[in-house]
């Protein structure tokens, strides 16, 4: 009961935070293809992205599926919580990894927005989701690495601190295991010379932020590797889960406002006399969006507890993120549906998150990955890649 309260109750603080940044700030910020820099500020002067952070590094201390129920509400509010969330799951590796220098060093500064650590630099152009296959590399030299190489779809990098890099250090032809030789780096964007790291940005059809990066024998101090040389694969899938649950919840939120939005329209909407909510053809499909919304919010609800239990949850996570990515993107072709040619109006911002939410088919893991790693791991079948 104590835990359903304090969701309930974070529910209520962050909507009403959210009620300060209503569609138009929204509509705004996609038109201009800003950086909401005065919703991130808020939020986190009020504490929320600090929320998993411990209370010992001046955090919130909550679990995993508090933190959901943040990312849940500022989606449902109509806002984008991909303009933040990163730093939840990416403040996660240096927290369960980093050595006490480095989390007494960086966590209070990020829990109070001193630092923020947004930018994840991992995919790159040739090798996309096989992470092992990167060729960005690490050699250390002295007290320093010198990193090489590029970054691609990294967002946020414009509006970061600090980036999480994984870089290769050993060549993989020297390897037992492709996922071997991977390292995990915490690099301060704002001290980086401009010779050695170029962030370019790049246009896309949904406002994420997102940039290239370039790495020309960029210097890294050695105090700056998270964790174990060559170990820095493990790392990264260890945040993986608690990544998916998170998104799983931003996916549910977005769900739940389209359902609104068509709900509502759908009952003021008069044509042929009578609303048109009141026709079976625009009725059932809103019924089965949030029927299918809420059997995805079970999973993640599911995910969430096994993941702040302390158990196993790959299977849980991943099936979470999946089964909420549809349940948002039936949600939202339901409301383009019902508002008809309204919806490609932004003035109703139906066609705004509608974009939005359609980047989780295939972001931070695409549909057929997840399907791929449960028919091997959930299903025993052989492995398809």
């Amino acid at each position: 009961m104590a835990e359903s309260n304090l969701r309930d109750e974070l529910r209520r603080e962050v909507a009403g935070l959210c009620r300060r940044f209503p569609d138009e700030y929204w509509r705004g910020i996609d038109r201009d293809r800003a950086y909401p820099e005065a919703f991130v500020r808020a939020m986190t002067e009020a504490g929320f992205l600090g929320a998993l952070v411990p209370e010992e590094y001046g955090g919130l201390g909550l679990g995993l599926a508090e933190a959901a129920v943040i990312l849940e509400t500022m989606n449902r509010s109509g806002g984008n919580a991909g303009v933040c969330h990163a730093q939840m799951y990416i403040m996660g590796t240096l927290l369960r990894h980093g050595n006490e220098e480095q989390k007494t060093r960086y966590l209070p500064q990020i829990s109070i927005g001193e630092l923020r650590l947004q930018a994840f630099g991992v995919t790159e152009p040739n090798s996309g989701s096989d992470t092992t296959s990167l060729r960005t590399t690490a050699v250390r030299r002295g007290d320093t690495y010198i990193i090489s190489g590029q970054k691609i779809f990294t967002s946020r990098a414009e509006h970061s601190d600090l980036m999480l890099l994984l870089a290769r250090t050993t060549p993989r032809e020297l390897v037992a295991k492709k996922s071997e030789g991977l390292s995990v780096f915490l690099v301060d964007l704002r001290s980086a010379p401009a010779d050695q790291l170029t962030i370019a940005p790049l246009e896309t059809m949904i406002n994420h932020h997102t940039t290239s990066i370039f790495l020309d024998n960029l210097e890294v101090p050695a105090e700056n590797l998270i964790g174990e040389e060559g170990r820095g694969f493990r790392y990264i899938l260890d945040g993986m889960n608690a990544e998916r649950i998170l998104i799983a919840a931003e996916c549910i939120g977005d769900a739940d406002w389209f359902i609104e939005r068509a709900t509502a329209y759908a009952n003021e909407r008069v044509i042929f006399e009578r609303p048109i909510g009141q026709n079976q053809g625009v009725q059932f499909p809103i019924a089965r969006a949030h029927v299918n919304t809420r059997a995805a919010d079970l999973m993640r609800e599911r995910a969430s507890a096994l993941f702040d239990a302390g158990q196993p949850c790959g299977a849980e996570a991943n099936m979470a993120k999946l089964l909420a990515a549809d349940a948002s993107w039936e949600a939202a072709n339901v409301a383009l549906q019902t508002h008809g040619g309204y919806g490609f109006a932004a003035e109703y911002d139906i066609e705004r998150k509608f974009r939005e939410t359609r980047l989780y088919q295939i972001a931070p893991i695409s549909t057929n990955l997840i399907l791929s790693y449960v028919a091997e791991h959930v299903l025993g079948l052989p492995r398809s890649y």
